[in-house]
């Protein structure tokens, strides 16, 4: 008698069990991954600007830079002048590191240290011109050498000369640095003057602590309200360019979907008429050959599927609630009845046509059509009462229009009713997509002028085959 294995046994698959064993960390070990407080954050966010500021490459060269002489008022100087200008923040400072020398010279009775008082004001200056921060430690530590080598009676702890000096040097920094360096030079500078009052100021009977911290918190504050407003313009020109860029681009964009539309409707039309008439064609001759009919029937097929093709490729750039104009798209016969609502709304316009008038291209004539209509629409706009002139040229390979209007007849009484400014934007870019060239320009007598030349290639020549 035979076993039976039990029926889950003969499905059981040995599987080897894999036990890690992780070190206990050592003590201490959790503390260091808890997360930090706000407050200690704060604390060494704070502590690295310090580093940063006024540690970290603190004597790095850093050259003064010339001042540049395309301001409001520095332009109008003669070119001789302009070239000795640029210099005006070096003499500037060198002034004022003579007069701080010349204020530890008077302010000083250390017999024969004077002189040396007097460098001692002079050198942090100066050294701004080349290296700004390293300029705010030599201060300091020329502060403390005038400190011991001055007067005990004078005040504490800035001598004369180096309150002037040590003045210069954080007002001169600040200019050259961010806000944040300036708080920090003005808290270590208080920090340094209540230390010697505390430690080293038993033996003076005045101090110079407050005044120096309230002197200099002013300069360093116009300092500071200087470079935020110049921070503040800088970025709002920024924002006004991305603006004007994407206004234009925007306005570009619209442009060439309305010539979509128009161009949709003028191919749209010729291809309706295409096809209607290799309909038609068929039915005109007698007895026409079956080859005839086949090809007839081809150009219809073909000329039907590009209007489709035409219509949902161009449908794209519609929108939900443009309607397709009932009435077609005019041409250059249509000027007169667009001078006359002109001529309505009070601008007086003449048109003037040369060469010998002949049937163009549907769209150079709906181009030129629009850019007289912008151009007048521009005139009345911008200088309303102005008399105007259109001027049309048929040439040998393309169609010449100039729009030009002279200035407005009393300025100061008529005022000018300024539109998106963005009708120029259009004009290129309709004399662009046919290849021609244009010019936008003012007058010498103060009028606006527009020249556009549109190309039209001339039509092939068929030759007989007889």
């Amino acid at each position: 008698m035979g076993t039976t294995a039990h029926p889950d046994r003969a499905y059981r698959v040995p599987v080897t069990q894999t036990t890690q064993t992780q070190p206990t960390p050592p003590d201490g070990a959790f503390e260091r991954y808890k997360p930090r407080s706000p407050e200690f954050r704060a604390a060494a966010g704070a502590l690295r600007g310090l580093w940063q500021d006024l540690f970290h490459q603190a004597f790095a060269y850093r050259p003064l830079p010339r001042m540049a002489v395309d301001g409001p008022l520095t332009r109008h100087l003669p070119a001789r002048t302009k070239r000795h200008a640029v210099w005006l923040p070096h003499a500037v400072v060198v002034a004022g590191a003579v007069v701080a020398m010349l204020v530890a010279v008077a302010g000083s009775d250390a017999g024969g240290g004077t002189v040396l008082c007097g460098l001692l004001a002079l050198t942090p200056v100066l050294l701004t011109l080349v290296r700004p921060v390293g300029a705010f430690w030599v201060s300091f530590a020329a502060t403390a050498a005038t400190a011991v080598l001055g007067s005990s009676w004078g005040s504490w702890p800035w001598l004369p000369g180096s309150l002037v000096s040590h003045l210069l040097v954080l007002t001169i920094v600040a200019i050259r640095t961010r806000p944040r360096t300036a708080a920090w030079m003005w808290l270590l500078t208080a920090l340094y003057g209540f230390w010697a009052e505390s430690v080293l100021g038993s033996a003076h009977y005045d101090t110079d602590t407050a005044p120096m911290l309230v002197v200099s918190a002013l300069a360093l504050l116009v300092v500071t309200v200087g470079h935020v407003r110049r921070q503040a313009e800088r970025q709002v020109t920024a924002q006004q360019t991305v603006t004007e860029h994407e206004r234009s681009r925007r306005t570009l964009l619209e442009e060439r979907t309305t010539i979509a539309r128009e161009l949709h409707d003028v191919v749209a039309h010729h291809m309706s008429v295409v096809a209607i008439q290799a309909e038609a064609a068929p039915y005109r001759v007698q007895n026409p050959p079956p080859e005839l009919e086949q090809a007839f029937t081809t150009i219809r097929e073909n000329a039907v599927a590009a209007l489709t093709e035409l219509r949902r490729v161009l449908g794209v750039v519609r929108a939900e609630d443009y309607e397709a104009p009932d009435a077609p798209q005019p041409t250059l016969a249509d000027l007169d009845g667009l001078l006359a609502n002109v001529r309505e709304a009070g601008l007086a316009v003449d048109k003037v046509v040369t060469g010998a008038v002949r049937e163009l291209p549907q769209g150079v004539e709906l181009s030129a059509y629009r850019i007289t209509q912008e151009a007048l629409s521009n005139t009345l706009r911008h200088a309303p009462g102005a008399a105007a002139r259109v001027e049309i040229g048929y040439v040998l390979g393309g169609l010449g229009l100039r729009v030009v209007n002279g200035p407005p007849p009393v300025p100061q009484q008529v005022k000018s009713s300024p539109g998106a400014g963005h009708g120029i934007t259009g004009m290129r870019e309709r004399v662009s997509m046919l290849n021609g060239e244009m010019t936008a320009a003012p007058t010498a007598d103060g009028g606006y002028e527009v020249t556009v030349f549109l190309p039209v290639p001339a039509a092939p020549a068929i030759e007989d085959g007889s």
